[in-house]
């Protein structure tokens, strides 16, 4: 029987929908082939997502819970703008019998759930690279827009320089045209570790004593905080004016600088009276970027878990607080300065340096402590000289903030961060670097130079 013109001149239904079924079939082989890869994959992301918030833990950073996780489906390459997307909220049972209907091989779906990959892969993923992107940003600024904040607040007063004045005193005492007053007791107040250094202005007290000067170094807990110190220095003013009723002028290096301003900023009210003055050597007025580095949050330090590891050694091998440490950091330095300021009527003189990078600095060591042996051949002790190679040390690190921030410093405190606003500044071209006001070198210093 010869067929109809109209069924040979139109296409076959059944066969149409054979052809769009073997085509779908393809692609839905394709698919089934590559998208367990992709759950691999993105289970391996999900993995390495989880171990490395872990191990940097990323501000901002919530994880989902299980009952809000969506099931996110993945296409093949060749598929993409077919891509579906399905929650677990919406396949029902209605919708896989729908689903069913449909399927062209007639069977249901069923192996679309393990297509299935949880959508918070994807959306703790960005929340995690934005984190890690800020983080990164974070340690490599480091310190970089902390050093200075003084001298960039525009409502601290002004310092004055006075360098050409120091220079002009400092030759007059080398040729003994100029004398200390003996009007006030010099009290010289030590910084960080100095009570496991015990020459630590033991030079310089010598030289007051030997102008007929009264001086006295400070016995204070040099790893304690920073108010702690502060209130057992205003124990000792006190006690040297009532027992000499000379006001006492206050010496302090390092952290003792910073002890010693806050004694002033903290109990002006009661030493108004006692203080002559307050002279910083080297210290960390601002904050310290060594201090920051080492204990802040997001930067170096907490990638090899410094912070532990200073810890261990303030609090446990020292037998002292690590808030000591802290107190010297730029957030911890803006806040008590911001909530206890400096009197304005104190005299102040600040003094800083840059260390040394020369070579010669390998060689040179410093005097430290002394050991007594009884090794002499009359029976007596003989002192045997324990150094350090500080100089080398401070060279280092010094190196390392010119490298890092492009910072001058005696090793541990930029030039700019030792300045206290409103003060007199000493700022002389001589390397020296922070462990040399305190502690004596083995090696001479030349003739035409001063020593501590």
């Amino acid at each position: 029987m010869r067929e109809s013109p109209s069924t040979q001149g139109e296409p076959s239904t059944s066969a149409t929908v054979d052809d769009s079924c073997s085509a779908d079939r393809v692609e839905d082989s394709q698919l089934f082939l590559s998208v367990p890869a992709l759950n691999q994959a993105a289970s391996y992301l999900a993995q390495t997502a989880s171990f490395l918030t872990q191990c940097l833990p990323v501000p901002g950073y919530v994880g989902l819970s299980e009952e809000d996780q969506e099931l996110v489906t993945l296409p093949p390459a060749s598929a993409v703008d077919r891509l579906s997307v399905q929650t677990s909220s919406v396949v029902s049972t209605g919708t896989n019998s729908s689903l069913g209907q449909t399927d062209c091989s007639g069977s249901p779906s069923q192996e679309n759930t393990g297509q299935m990959v949880p959508s918070h892969v994807f959306q703790n993923g960005a929340s995690l690279f934005q984190g890690l992107v800020e983080r990164a940003r974070k340690t490599v600024r480091g310190s970089a827009d902390d050093i200075g904040w003084l001298q960039r607040d525009q409502s601290l007063p002004t310092t004055e320089d006075g360098t050409a004045r120091f220079l002009e005193i400092l030759d007059s005492v080398r040729k003994n045209e100029h004398k200390l007053p003996d009007s006030v007791v010099y009290l010289l107040v030590p910084g960080l570790f100095s009570n496991h250094g015990p020459l630590y202005f033991v030079k310089t007290k010598a030289y007051f004593s030997k102008m007929g000067l009264a001086c006295h170094i400070a016995k204070i807990h040099s790893e304690s905080s920073v108010s702690k110190n502060a209130r057992e220095i205003k124990e000792y003013i006190e006690e040297i004016y009532w027992g000499s009723r000379k006001r006492v002028l206050l010496l302090g290096h390092s952290k003792g600088g910073v002890d010693s301003a806050a004694a002033l900023s903290l109990y002006w009210p009661q030493l108004k009276d006692k203080v002559a003055g307050l002279v910083l050597a080297q210290s960390p007025y601002g904050g310290s970027p060594v201090a920051s580095d080492v204990l802040r949050e997001g930067q170096l330090g907490d990638y090899v878990r410094l912070r532990k590891i200073m810890e261990i050694l303030v609090s446990k091998v020292l037998k002292g607080d690590l808030q000591a440490l802290e107190d010297l950091t730029y957030e911890r330095r803006k806040e008590f300065l911001r909530q206890h300021p400096l009197p304005q009527e104190v005299p102040i003189v600040s003094f800083h340096t840059e260390a040394s990078v020369t070579p010669s600095v390998l060689t040179a060591l410093s005097h430290v402590a002394h050991l007594e042996l009884p090794i002499a051949a009359d029976g007596n002790f003989t002192r045997i000289p324990v150094v350090m190679p500080l100089s080398a040390a401070m060279a280092a690190c010094s190196q390392l903030l010119v490298a890092r921030y492009g910072e001058k410093s005696d090793g541990l405190v930029t030039r700019k961060d030792a300045e206290v606003p409103g003060s007199v500044v000493v700022r002389p071209e001589r390397k020296l670097d922070h462990a040399w006001m305190v502690y004596s070198s083995l090696k001479e210093e030349p003739g035409d130079q001063a020593d501590t």
